[in-house]
């Protein structure tokens, strides 16, 4: 008796599928590279040779520089600890912590800056102002730069703890460490490129705030003025090519930050965080 015969499964092409997904993706990849393009187009040499020769963006760039570093060094002090803790340690309320240090991330960056606003017209806010003053001055856009760029540098520690293995630290403790002396050690040294990270990180986003600024700070010329402001002033009084130009910097800083991050491995782990 002849066996029936069963010709093979054969799968439907996978054309299809791939052509619908490439070409979503690459109808936002041509965006993306158009809109930079179209920039680099409209700005000239000229147009740089002018920003940088004038005095108000020259300040600007100066005050940029300086905030955001400071920005930088002090999301470090608060990121390194708080991301240890949320990488290492479990302890109650920790998810209602985590879901607080996401908070300035998902805010509106107009909300930041009207609530630093009213925080510092309360007792507290105006027992600080008189030993500091924030509002509507250069501390206060360090302070509005520090409330955003800190929590991605949280956010970016905690992903490097946790892509350490945790075994070294119980090593160094079953030879004679503490947990101290286990992190300075042994634990620390290896985290120096998620710190590189997340200190360029906290810059750039220092270097791209503006809500908070505006509304805390203000956009006076030769005071509270950095980059972002910088266009926002350009554009009020038509200079178009000026704003254009004060832009491109922006995106050349953002390219070197977005190569330092993938560079120090840690892309993935910024957006996940775990």
């Amino acid at each position: 008796m002849n066996q029936p015969q069963f010709s093979p499964y054969k799968a439907p092409s996978d054309v299809p599928f791939y052509l619908a997904f490439g070409t979503l993706a690459g109808v936002y990849i041509f965006l993306i590279l158009a809109m930079l393009f179209s920039e680099a187009v409209f700005a000239s040499e000229s147009d740089f040779a002018k920003i940088f020769g004038s005095p108000e963006i020259c300040y600007s760039i100066k005050l940029s520089l300086i905030s955001c570093s400071m920005t930088a060094i002090l999301s470090l002090w608060v990121a390194v600890p708080i991301g240890y803790l949320m990488a290492r340690r479990s302890f109650p309320g920790k998810v209602l912590l985590d879901a607080i240090l996401d908070i300035p991330i998902v805010l509106p960056p107009l909300v930041i800056g009207l609530a630093l606003l009213i925080f510092f017209q309360t007792p507290i806010g105006r027992a600080i102002e008189k030993i500091i003053p924030f509002t509507y001055s250069i501390p206060g856009v360090i302070l509005a730069q520090f409330m955003v760029g800190a929590a991605f540098a949280v956010r970016m520690m905690r992903a490097t703890f946790e892509q350490i293995n945790p075994r070294c630290e119980r090593v160094a403790l079953t030879l004679g460490c503490n947990d101290s002396q286990a992190f300075w050690k042994v634990t620390f040294p290896q985290a120096r490129r998620g710190l590189l990270a997340a200190g360029t990180m906290a810059w750039a986003r220092a270097l791209g705030e503006f809500g908070p600024i505006l509304i805390f700070c203000g956009a006076t010329r030769m005071r509270t003025e950095v980059l972002p402001t910088t266009i926002f002033l350009e554009m009020s009084v038509g200079n178009i090519e000026g704003a254009v130009a004060v832009s491109l910097l922006m995106v050349a800083a953002a390219v070197f930050v977005l190569v330092v991050v993938r560079w120090c491995g840690l892309g993935r782990g910024l957006y996940l965080g775990s």
